[in-house]
């Protein structure tokens, strides 16, 4: 038995289903992708809003990837399910909803009239995107192609069509929330958008409309969808539940969705009271410097130890006693000198979300993998919250000098072989992909082990002017590598 609008009313119990008359619920939300992101965290909420009776609108999704087959969509009536598993304030969580958050799938390429016609309804609200971070770009086009190439022409089609139809009143602008992993991605989305106009020579009253009547909101998203399970829990969760469904994501139980916005645009996003993940707020720059140090920052911090110590996959690691006290100890570096200053209370609860996180029984998330542009992800992540932590006090902060001295162990066990890199580790080599790559196999290869620590981190190449040229914390990790290369286990 399939998923589908004539089958919900056969499937049994301990499954959240939609509400009765969900069908007639009007499309308040265009949304550009079809992504398991979009699916597992905007659409999530928004069902979960419904399903609630709060938000009352469903969404119309463009589909623009070469393929451009709905066929799944169409199949199911736009049902899925979404399959959230995993840990939440210490507990396990499995729970399974079925979403009817979507109304229609349309593809760009054969469909774009139909796309062009949404724009005329009354009853939209908000545009959300996820088009990957190289979606929101420049290309200078014309925007009557049938359809336009890019998104942003594709969305400022849209916006002229919609502009067209009521005459630039000032009710039918819409709020646009792009998702895409970009600071301040709205604020690039706008600019692009305006130039676009300006080249396909669009009226200035139109920008005008853009600049005054739409609400261009910058986001942070951030929940981990790994999509569709593997085949062994497919067939578990048919065998259980009696149906199938070939749109079935997992999701793990955090959520979070920052959204850059006033009290008008608060009011409009009224899913956001359905669910804490859904934050609607003035300034997100704490959500994002909570995420960039406590949650990246410890994956950066930690991941060359638990390599070291012969660990594949991050729930494996936190398995570890003496790993997980590590990390809590790394946590409680970052948070006494993070960058972007935030409450106490804050911060805890961040990082107990995080340790939860990394416990996820179901989510397979590889250290090597997470290890990839090791250099940069130091870089941004962790050298600003040196800077700070010296401007306060002169100690080193012990934990984060462990992991940058990992880090310097790691980085030892570059190769290059037909012009790639790999990280030589027990006998096997790993891809390795670090833009900084060639200059640490320079610098390992002129610079005898004892002195290593000085000339990673005093490095113009690797660091710029930002280097963290403190020479108690150079002592530091240079001593806690020579432990490394000694054999010793440091945490």
């Amino acid at each position: 038995m399939k998923l589908s609008n004539k089958t919900l009313q056969q499937i049994g119990g301990g499954i959240e289903l939609p509400t009765d008359h969900y069908t007639e619920l009007p499309v308040k939300v265009l949304q550009f992708g079809t992504g398991v992101l979009l699916r597992g965290l905007p659409d999530y909420f928004i069902d979960k809003a419904n399903k609630k009776g709060i938000f009352n609108g469903r969404v119309v999704v463009i589909k623009s990837t070469v393929a451009n087959k709905t066929d799944a969509f169409a199949e199911q009536d736009n049902l899925y399910t979404v399959w959230v598993k995993g840990i939440k304030d210490q507990h396990p969580v499995d729970e399974l909803s079925v979403n009817s958050s979507i109304s229609n799938v349309l593809a760009a390429n054969g469909q774009w009239q139909n796309i062009l016609k949404e724009a005329d309804n009354t009853e939209l609200k908000v545009v959300i995107s996820n088009t990957t971070e190289v979606g929101i770009q420049l290309v200078n086009e014309d925007i009557h192609q049938n359809p336009p190439a890019s998104f942003p022409a594709k969305l400022l089609a849209v916006l002229y069509r919609r502009y067209q139809t009521f005459n630039g009143s000032s009710d039918s602008g819409l709020v646009i929330i792009p998702t895409e992993l970009l600071p301040d991605n709205a604020t690039i989305l706008k600019s692009i958008l305006l130039e676009l106009s300006r080249y396909n020579k669009l009226e200035t009253e139109f920008e005008r409309w853009v600049n005054e009547h739409n609400s261009f909101c910058n986001s942070l998203v951030d929940r981990i969808v790994p999509g569709k399970p593997d085949d062994a829990e497919v067939q578990r969760f048919e065998e259980v539940n009696g149906y199938t469904d070939d749109l079935l994501i997992v999701a793990e139980p955090y959520t979070l969705w920052a959204i850059e916005g006033d009290e008008r645009v608060k009011a409009i996003l009224s899913f956001a009271q359905a669910d804490e993940g859904v934050v609607v707020v003035p300034d997100i720059e704490i959500y994002r410097e909570l995420k960039l140090r406590l949650l990246n920052g410890t994956h950066t911090l930690t991941c060359a130890m638990a390599i070291l110590l012969n660990f594949d996959y991050v729930n494996q690691a936190t398995g570890n006693e003496v790993f997980t006290n590590f990390m809590n100890n790394v946590l409680a570096d970052i948070r006494f000198a993070m960058p972007y200053k935030t409450d106490d209370a804050t911060a805890q609860a961040f990082s107990a979300k995080v340790v939860d996180r990394f416990r996820n029984p179901y989510i397979k998330h590889l250290w090597m993998n997470i290890a990839q542009q090791y250099t940069t992800k130091i870089s941004t992540r962790v050298i600003p919250v040196m800077h700070q932590h010296f401007k306060q006090t002169q100690e080193v902060p012990q934990n984060i000098a462990k992991g940058l001295a990992a880090y310097l162990y790691l980085m030892s066990k570059i190769v290059e072989q037909d012009s790639k890199y790999y990280l030589a580790i027990n006998g096997l080599n790993h891809l390795y992909s670090d833009e900084k790559a060639g200059v640490l196999l320079s610098i390992y290869n002129s610079v005898p082990l004892h002195k290593i620590a000085e000339d990673v981190f005093t490095s113009d190449e690797l660091w710029g002017g930002g280097k963290p040229n403190y020479p108690a914390l150079i002592n530091e990790v240079q001593k806690y590598f020579d432990e490394i290369i000694a054999g010793k286990v440091i945490i």
